[in-house]
Formats: C-alpha cells, sequence, structure tokens
C-alpha cells in the first residue's frame, strides 16, 4: 500500500512539474576537462607521480624475485636456520610491497588524496561555470552527459558544452 501511495505522489510531482515548462541543459564535462588546460595539467601531474610510485613498487618487487630466485637456486644446500632467516625477509619484503601499494594507491590512498588535491579546484571551477551558463540560459536543471547519468535523447539545443567551455577562458 505505500508503494502505491509513493507512486501517486510521484506522479502528481511529475505532472505538476511537467506543467511548469521546466528548461533542462545538459553538459558533457568529459569533453570539457578533456579541453580545459588546468584538468590536463593535472592529470599530467597525476600520471608522473603514479609513474614515479609505479617505478618504486616494481624496485621494490625487482629485489623480492631477485632475493626469493638466490634462495629458489641455494635452498636445498641452506641450513633450516638460514633458510627461516631468508623465508622469513621474503615475507617482510613482502609486506611491504603490499604495505606500499596499500599507502599509495589504495582506498584511502596518497593517490586518491593528490587527485582530489590536484583536481578539486579544476572541478569547483567547471561547476561555478556550468552554474552560471545555467543561470544565464535560465535553465532549471543541467544534467551531465557523461558517467552515470544516461540520456535517451536530448535535442543540441540544450548542450551548454559550449557555452560552459567558452566561461572557462
Amino acid at each position: 500500500m505505500k508503494t502505491l501511495s509513493y507512486i501517486t505522489a510521484f506522479l502528481f510531482i511529475w505532472a505538476g512539474l511537467l506543467s511548469a515548462q521546466i528548461t533542462i541543459g545538459y553538459v558533457d564535462s568529459d569533453t570539457v576537462l578533456d579541453k580545459l588546460p588546468d584538468a590536463q595539467d593535472a592529470r599530467q601531474q597525476l600520471d608522473q607521480i603514479i609513474q614515479e610510485w609505479q617505478a618504486e613498487l616494481q624496485t621494490l618487487e625487482k629485489e623480492w624475485k631477485t632475493k626469493y630466485d638466490d634462495y629458489d637456486k641455494r635452498r636445498l644446500i641452506l641450513t633450516d636456520e638460514a633458510r627461516m632467516q631468508i623465508e622469513a625477509e621474503l615475507v617482510k619484503m613482502e609486506q611491504k610491497i603490499v604495505e606500499y601499494r596499500e599507502k599509495k594507491f589504495g582506498t584511502n590512498g596518497e593517490l586518491f588524496t593528490k587527485q582530489d588535491e590536484l583536481m578539486k579546484p579544476v572541478q569547483n571551477r567547471v561547476f561555478n561555470a556550468i552554474t552560471a551558463v545555467a543561470k544565464e540560459l535560465d535553465l532549471d536543471f543541467v544534467l551531465d552527459r557523461s558517467g552515470g547519468v544516461l540520456i535517451l535523447y536530448a535535442k543540441e539545443e540544450h548542450d551548454i558544452t559550449a557555452q560552459v567551455l567558452e566561461k572557462l577562458k
């Protein structure tokens, strides 16, 4: 019964919105970010940081592999004590690799923080330009064509991507 009342309420709201002559525009934020020099600079900085971290990670993995290969070749001639010591060192090295990967690339890692630090000002600038264009065009809603929003149909006249890019110049 609750579902029916939600559907009814939704239909009444939708009918009211339709009669109010709502204007909707859309923007392709991926296109805006691709053409915006600030965003390209931020992406280049991020790419450089990622390359440095990946190189460090590869170095750690290479050191581990070298040590493991050496251990594997000498395993049969090592004493039990030496074998256990080298295995413990290998486990420590492996843990260090996992910790480094998580610290740099994990969910709350430095990459996420750096990305937020570099891209947030650009995103704010784009958002402000979108807001300004929407106000100039007296739009009620602006949808983002890229990402998760699905637009089944849109007249090109409602695409404000060009105006947003112009506002950002």
